[in-house]
């Protein structure tokens, strides 16, 4: 049986980190075999590439930014997403081609075309079957940031550097990829606290997990 890909996306510090791992974690409550990992970042390779670009202070040219974001997404795409898949396993990503749409497509400038022909290259064609979009005002995003920053000596990289002018720049980009694809996009207001932001992460992903029961329950 071919398992289910979902995807979190939306700008930093909208909060799909923390729902991604409260959702995972009560669907491995429920018995289902789920797999989380994260863009830029999901495999060894992955993983030594972020700290290459995101995490230098060297300066990185924009079509190095994206080429080596689809570097990563080939390497991630071949040896977790799709054996995963094929296992039968539920693959919840934050972040994947989609943010490249968005943060490099509209943050940095580079055309549809050639963003889209670099993605379909780096994923062979794989999307997401469902994808669940977090939207967050920039200027609330920026407060979590800076909030975040200050209590958990999170260690900073390059895109913490990034203008409002940017971010908003990438949030207009996502939320016209969820016009264009509104069966595959749920966009979810993030403004609200964690609890009510999680009451309808769950009862999205249930009923996309379970969409011929009638009697479903939510998660959490």
């Amino acid at each position: 049986m071919q398992g289910k890909f979902i995807t979190f996306e939306g700008i930093d510090g909208s909060g799909k980190s923390t729902q991604l791992r409260m959702v995972s974690g009560e669907l491995r409550g429920r018995g289902l075999d789920v797999i989380t990992t994260r863009e830029p970042g999901g495999t060894p390779l992955g993983r030594r590439l972020r700290e290459a670009f995101l995490e230098t202070e060297e300066t990185v040219s924009p079509l190095a930014e994206l080429l080596l974001f689809a570097a990563d997404r080939a390497q991630h795409v071949e040896l977790l997403i799709k054996p995963s898949l094929a296992e039968g396993r539920i693959v919840i990503s934050d972040r994947y081609a989609d943010a490249t749409f968005a943060y490099q497509g509209a943050g940095r400038g580079f055309p549809e075309t050639t963003v889209k022909q670099i993605i379909e290259l780096a994923t062979g064609g794989l999307k997401p079957d469902l994808t669940l979009f977090f939207d967050i005002s920039v200027e609330k995003a920026l407060k979590r940031m800076i909030s975040h920053d200050e209590s958990d000596n999170r260690k900073k990289n390059r895109m913490d550097a990034e203008t409002g002018d940017f971010y908003s720049s990438v949030r207009d980009a996502y939320l016209r990829i969820a016009e264009k694809e509104p069966q595959r996009f749920a966009v979810i207001d993030a403004n609200g606290s964690v609890d009510e932001i999680q009451s309808k992460v769950a009862a999205i992903v249930t009923e996309f997990l379970n969409p011929q029961n009638p009697h479903r329950t939510k998660i959490g």
